[in-house]
């Protein structure tokens, strides 16, 4: 080679390596990108979660980061819409090229999504799963115990601790949520035994009047009944039931309604609501379990809600794991981290927190139970320690 060749063959080389160190260095110096896809507008909005993980973020960042780099949060609103959900997804993933997804909160997003996930080998730790696909995808694992472990424990609470007999179910079904219902009151059944008197899979969402279902129920000899309702669908349903004098009936609800503004709403719980909270009650304004949550939702004016809740122990989560990464934080290594991590216990939750390299996640099996009695307008812990799931 003469030598003028060789000289632009070494500047070249010179060049090309200096590109690929410059690459290295910018990829283990610049921010770690994550984000989530949430409803935060349309019909049911779940805004606290991504606030919250965006908050433990903005705090880890006041501290250093994660080994010196900065977390860069993005929250996408799927708009309660497939098209707008898959749009997100893409968005976050592919063009930004997100680490792994964190605190995501909506009622579509899992089902839209997690085949994409597993294409693009990513993972998330949803904030609040609530389809069916958040607890049956091989890349997603929610921080929270979801609907249908939700019915699981309310009954279990109502038939084995109340000694509640006559439990009837009045489902609101969105999409093809009825067979992740359904098996969870059958899983209620195995344990105990015992059946639903009476079960009707058509009350819908958003009803203008719910007299006709409760009459129905109350005809079929109910004497307590577990709904899924959304706050305001729960709230036209007890006031049918009031509207009707039937004052001795139980409500054996889920986390969908525990909020203190269901309670100043409510007047007449008939015999009561009760609640298996998926995390500790955070109407429990004195408990240390909460301390730190509360501290930082205050400071940043985020509402104190179970969406919240499960928002800040997302990232808590993604953190500790992230943390621990020896080496670059890419989407890789953090894959690579979750599926082999510990479990990270927490006091605000009964169950420890593991990703594993399972093909399903549905793991959260506790709830504390709590109460709303007529006429107090406020949530009351009647239990000292969580309810569980027996394992089978």
């Amino acid at each position: 080679m003469k030598p003028a060749r060789r000289l632009v063959a070494l500047a070249a080389a010179v060049l090309l390596a200096t590109a690929g160190c410059a690459g290295a260095e910018s990829g283990s110096s610049g921010p770690i990108k994550v984000g989530s896809v949430n409803a935060l507008s349309g019909a049911a909005t779940f805004p606290e979660a991504s606030q919250a993980a965006k908050a433990v973020f903005d705090a880890a960042n006041a501290s250093g980061g994660v080994n010196g780099r900065q977390i860069e949060y993005k929250a996408l609103d799927d708009k309660g819409d497939p098209a707008a959900a898959a749009a997100a997804a893409r968005e976050v993933v592919g063009r930004d090229e997100a680490v792994a997804l964190v605190g995501s909160s909506s009622l579509i997003e899992c089902e839209i999504n997690n085949k994409y996930y597993e294409q693009q080998k990513i993972l998330s730790i949803q904030g609040i799963g609530v389809d069916p696909a958040c607890f049956t995808s091989p890349n997603i694992a929610p921080a929270n115990v979801g609907p249908y472990h939700d019915m699981t424990l309310t009954l279990l609470y109502g038939s084995e601790t109340l000694k509640l007999n006559d439990i009837c179910a009045l489902l609101e079904i969105a999409g093809n949520t009825l067979p992740s219902y359904q098996a969870a009151i059958d899983e209620w059944s195995a344990i105990t035994g015992k059946k639903l008197k009476y079960l009707d899979a058509t009350v819908p969402y958003g009803g203008s009047d719910y007299t006709s279902y409760i009459v129905k129920a109350r005809n079929a000899g109910c004497k307590a009944i577990t709904v899924n309702p959304v706050e305001p669908d729960s709230i036209g349903q007890l006031k049918a039931a009031a509207a009707q004098g039937w004052n001795d009936v139980t409500w054996l609800l889920l986390t969908s309604v525990y909020s203190e503004n269901y309670a100043k709403a409510i007047t007449n719980a008939g015999a009561g609501v009760y609640v298996p909270a998926e995390f500790y009650p955070f109407t429990d304004s004195t408990s240390p379990q909460n301390k730190d949550w509360r501290e930082l939702m205050t400071k940043n004016n985020i509402p104190l809600t179970s969406f919240s809740q499960g928002g800040y122990l997302a990232a808590k989560y993604f953190l500790e794991v992230a943390k621990g990464i020896k080496g670059d934080v890419t989407r890789e290594s953090v894959t690579k981290a979750l599926r082999e991590m510990k479990p990270i216990t927490d006091p605000m939750v009964g169950t420890p927190y593991v990703f594993g390299p399972g093909q399903t996640h549905h793991d959260n099996t506790a709830g504390w139970p709590i109460k709303l009695a007529s006429g107090t307008n406020k949530w009351e812990l009647v239990a000292d320690d969580w309810l569980r799931i027996p394992k089978k």
